[in-house]
Order: structure tokens, then sequence, then C-alpha cells
């Protein structure tokens, strides 16, 4: 498992519109795409910048994973998401290394992707996401 590139960055924000704004205005990018991810509990913006992308996050339920965040370490950088060629196998070659993984098998993310999160404990601290379109060996 190679990343081929870094997918995007997610940042947790308190308020999706203000936010989407504030980077509209201030950094002159475009919102693309607004999606919910009801699994998740969260509503995401999409930005892109080069070939990598800003994930805004905006938690739907307090007790959801963004919820959670923001309010234990208030608004910022949540996580970085690599792109891989097949996320199952990123996750299972991760796990043979002995990281500690969040997701077992990759599940749906925002834009129809799959995706699988490695713990932060075995990532130096880093919330990591591996992305793709493939989840299969």
């Amino acid at each position: 498992m190679k990343p081929t590139h870094i997918e995007h960055i997610g940042i947790a924000v308190e308020n999706l519109e203000e936010a989407i704004k504030h980077y509209e205005n201030i950094l002159g990018l475009s919102c693309y795409a607004i999606e919910e991810v009801k699994d998740q509990k969260v509503r995401t913006a999409f930005f892109r910048v080069g070939q990598t992308k800003i994930e805004l996050l905006e938690s739907t339920d307090p007790e959801g994973a963004i919820g959670k965040f923001v309010a234990k370490k208030g608004a910022g950088v949540h996580h970085l998401a690599f792109a891989v060629d097949n996320v199952n196998q990123a996750l299972s070659e991760a796990e043979s290394k002995g990281i500690k993984l969040i997701d077992k098998k990759s599940r749906l993310g925002a834009e129809g992707l799959q995706i699988g999160f490695l713990h932060p404990k075995s990532t130096l601290g880093v919330l990591t996401e591996f992305c793709g379109r493939s989840s299969t060996f």
C-alpha cells in the first residue's frame, strides 16, 4: 500500500454555513458539494485546492464523532486522508504492521468513497483515513 496523494484534510467546524463563507470570502475557494452522511452524524462541504480537497465537517448530533471532537477540542483540523488504490488492502497492511484500526473493513463515506480510519494512538496522534473507490481484495 502506497498512498497516491493527500485526498483531503478534514476540518471540524461548529457552523458549516459560516465556515463555507470564510473559505469562499477569505481564501477565494468555491464550495462544490455539500452532503450529509447520516450514519456518521455529519454534514460535509468540499473545496478543491489543486489535487487536494478540504472537507469541512459539522456535527448533526452532539454524540457523533465530530460533535464529541468539537466539544472536547473545539473546531480545527480533525483528520488527514490519503488516497489509496484499495482501502481494505491498505487497512489490512497497516494492521499487519501493528497499527490499531478504528475500521477493520472499509465503509461508505462522503462523495461515494470507501473509507477506513487508523487510530491516532498508532499514527503519532494524527487521525488518519484511507480513501478510495475500490474496497475489495
